[in-house]
């Protein structure tokens, strides 16, 4: 990966995933690739801080592995579902069929066999993440504008627009949620992971400069409860 190419995925943040996983140099490498392809990233070591972080902050995604101290996978996978529909990426080193189809039956959305390639990773991740949000198509269309979100890029009258990090995780966000009104809250707790500090108002800061890059009725503010994409 060049130098142009990095700092262009680095500098995209889309969606935020929590990664558990109790081998530390795989779970290391997992965030790493993970954040230099755009992804805010939240880590977990054993199975009962992944749960109790899945069950605290609504993630786009969990990628969760099978054998963990504390609580196993199926065990956090299991109590998950009492309370939240967030998809799920199993990672497992047990690729025999039985296990698979109990991942599946159990809730799993996906599930991907150690060792993997990354490439293969972020495509299931990528899918799983369009398919949450009803959006089986990697390219979302709104007038003259195109978001692709797999390559995260935006296109305006077919002529790429450059969007910062934030500006273009917030128009994907709200581009996935188009007609439903997003409060600044879910920006924050979607778009940012444990490592982000930013100010309060920094979100109406993107919205102005998207407004100035894309158009300023691309994005609604409705007083008092957020913003949306009609």
């Amino acid at each position: 990966m060049d130098g142009q190419t990095r700092a262009c995925r680095q500098a995209r943040k889309p969606m935020r995933i929590l990664a558990v996983e109790d081998q530390p140099d795989l779970l290391r490498t997992i965030a790493k690739t993970l954040r230099e392809n755009g992804y805010a990233v939240d880590t977990a070591r054993d199975g009962r801080d992944g749960l109790e972080k899945a069950r605290s902050v609504d993630y786009d995604l969990v990628l969760l592995d099978v054998m963990l101290p504390e609580l196993d996978g199926w065990e956090v996978l299991r109590q998950l579902r009492k309370e939240k529909k967030t998809p799920v990426l199993m990672l497992t080193a047990r690729d025999a069929v039985p296990d698979r189809v109990k991942g599946l039956n159990s809730g799993a959305d996906d599930y991907q066999t150690k060792p993997f390639e990354f490439d293969e990773l972020l495509a299931r991740i990528n899918a799983l993440i369009r398919r949450a949000a009803g959006q089986a198509e990697p390219n979302l269309r709104i007038q003259d504008l195109e978001i692709d979100t797999a390559g995260k890029r935006v296109f305006k009258n077919g002529a790429e627009v450059t969007l910062t990090a934030r500006e273009y995780s917030l128009l994907e966000f709200l581009a996935l949620r188009r007609g439903q009104v997003v409060t600044r809250t879910m920006l924050y707790d979607h778009l940012l992971d444990e490592e982000d500090d930013s100010l309060s108002n920094l979100m109406d800061v993107y919205v102005a400069s998207i407004r100035r890059k894309l158009g300023a009725e691309l994005i609604v503010t409705r007083r008092g409860l957020g913003y949306l994409i009609e």
